[in-house]
């Protein structure tokens, strides 16, 4: 239960113990450490590949190859299958008897498990024959050779999906009984796997060093840490394969929303895809201020909603819905301020933070254009971060359809906007049209969470964003009008001068205006205090 008492022992050892039960305060504590951690190491990854193959046809081919093998677990498994087998196995630990039944939730996990192995090996092999005609039809813009080589990186690339299935599938009984720390590492050694592959590889294989990175770090990092974690948590595998099992039916219901549906938290990088290639080294310069982006995304953002799923579940479950309410209204609040003064922080230092990546093939131009890019992106931060909040309230209300529902129809209004801006603005606009479709998407959401009466509007901390807005619009004007007079080196040491010397601004400007307005974010987000989960 969340409430449980810490494991004895030093406080250290005890948090990040492998059996640790988190509560939903430490689990987002414990993933955004990680997620920081897994950020660092991303950006790493990102420099070396600018910096040993820069921003050209080879890189936008590899960077396009990820999108088959995206599509193939987003519509045969319906993206992350935890997220819906999270909610099924939760029942099995909360029964009427106040007694855990493990052994039927380790057959229903074997059953989904079983039978979606089979189906989704079936889809990476038909997957792996069809890649040639993939790229023509989503990649028209390659040239012949950009092309070839984008199909034989997405062949070997399509194996990892499988990998990280099956590591989403066993890590969902971790995450029913609040174990978060694979979690937490999966996306570590994912990333130490690429980077290894290019440092060791990268002489004799070239580009194609980084796939074989990918499959190792999906391998070690999803699928074996997982099976290792499960199998010592006491999972009692049954090779059994039976289409009718009750779990494995439900799980399909679930789950065939997700598969059908196309949320443009997904579709997003597909479209930028689609239209960047146009332009040589523009997917590469356009995928590298996402990258750059989701690094404070992901530790605003997704670990809250990785953490909060197992938690919101089980108060949807109990039928504490005042409780879920608050829970969600509170979350989404929170991460609306933080990303809100995340904006003012990305937007000004903008450019120092992007040179980083200037380097070897990386030249200079690269920079400025991904840091406009960047700085575009930024602008959306919040929103990002909301969505998946609200998208797991439907989750753990037992809702699939209906943000499968929205985020289709979202997506299909938003392609002729990326499209139009693309063609009038060049690849700027594609940032642009991103930021206008995750404010739809957003939106869409919340008003349909609220007409539902499962979180309600109005329990939203509006004063406190109107705070949070406060401190970041004047956060970022007077870190933007001192930034040039701040005396600095010149190259990347000049760099690190103004991303520190701007940091330090920006949060002493933020504290001081949220203190001043009579915020209560600067408590809540050092107050190690536990939502009622009893």
């Amino acid at each position: 239960m969340p409430g449980t008492a810490p494991v004895p022992g030093p406080a250290a050892a005890g948090f990040f113990s492998a059996g640790r039960k988190h509560s939903v305060f430490s689990a987002t504590l414990l993933l955004m450490g990680a997620s920081a951690l897994s950020g660092l190491l991303g950006l790493i990854r990102t420099k070396y590949i600018a910096s040993v193959f820069g921003a050209s046809s080879v890189t936008d081919a590899y960077n396009a190859a990820f999108n088959l093998p995206d599509m193939i677990s987003y519509f045969l498994v319906g993206g992350v299958a935890s997220i819906t087998l999270v909610n099924i196995l939760s029942r099995y630990r909360e029964t009427p008897s106040g007694i855990p039944d493990d052994r039927g939730a380790d057959l229903a996990l074997s059953a989904v498990l079983n039978a979606m192995m089979l189906v989704l090996g079936a889809g990476i092999l038909l997957a792996e024959l069809l890649a040639p005609f993939y790229t023509a039809a989503f990649f028209p813009r390659l040239d012949p050779a950009t092309a070839a080589l984008c199909t034989h990186l997405t062949r070997l690339l399509l194996p990892a999906q499988f990998f990280f299935f099956v590591g989403g599938v066993l890590g969902s009984r971790l995450l029913v009984r609040k174990i978060f720390l694979y979690q937490a590492i999966t996306p570590l050694v994912y990333n130490i796997g690429i980077i290894l592959g290019g440092v060791l590889l990268s002489g004799s294989l070239g580009i194609d060093s980084l796939a074989w990175g990918v499959l190792a770090g999906s391998f070690a990092g999803a699928a074996a840490l997982n099976l290792f974690a499960a199998f010592r948590g006491g999972l009692r595998y049954t090779p059994v394969f039976n289409l009718r099992h009750p779990a494995f039916l439900e799980w399909l219901k679930l789950s065939l929303p997700l598969m059908i549906g196309v949320s443009l938290a997904m579709a997003d990088k597909w479209i930028l895809g689609y239209f960047a290639t146009a332009d040589r080294g523009g997917l590469t310069r356009l995928l590298n201020a996402k990258t750059l982006f989701n690094a404070p995304l992901t530790i605003v953002g997704a670990a809250a909603g990785a953490a909060s799923l197992p938690f919101f579940t089980q108060l949807y479950a109990q039928n504490r819905l005042f409780d879920f309410n608050t829970a969600v209204n509170r979350a989404v609040s929170r991460l609306l301020a933080v990303g809100l003064l995340g904006t003012a922080w990305m937007a000004a230092l903008a450019i120092p933070i992007v040179d980083i990546y200037r380097g070897g093939s990386y030249t200079h131009a690269d920079a400025l254009a991904t840091a406009g890019y960047f700085a575009l992106f930024s602008l959306s931060l919040a929103l990002w971060s909301a969505q998946g909040i609200y998208a797991r309230a439907f989750y753990a209300a037992r809702n699939t359809l209906t943000p499968a529902i929205s985020g289709t129809v979202v997506t299909l209004v938003s392609i002729p906007i990326y499209a139009l801006l693309f063609h009038r603005v060049g690849i700027s606009g594609l940032a642009i049209a991103s930021d206008l479709g995750i404010l739809t998407h957003t939106l869409a959401l919340a008003v349909l969470l609220h007409r539902a009466r499962i979180v309600s509007l109005a329990s939203l901390e509006y004063e406190e964003l109107g705070r949070a807005l406060i401190a970041a619009l004047l956060a970022w004007f007077l870190i933007t009008a001192a930034l040039p007079y701040i005396p600095h080196p010149p190259g990347h040491p000049g760099d690190l001068v103004l991303i520190t010397m701007g940091t330090l601004f920006w949060a002493a400007i933020c504290l001081f205006v949220l203190r001043l307005s009579g915020s209560a974010l600067p408590d809540q987000l050092l107050r190690r205090n536990r939502p009622p989960t009893k």
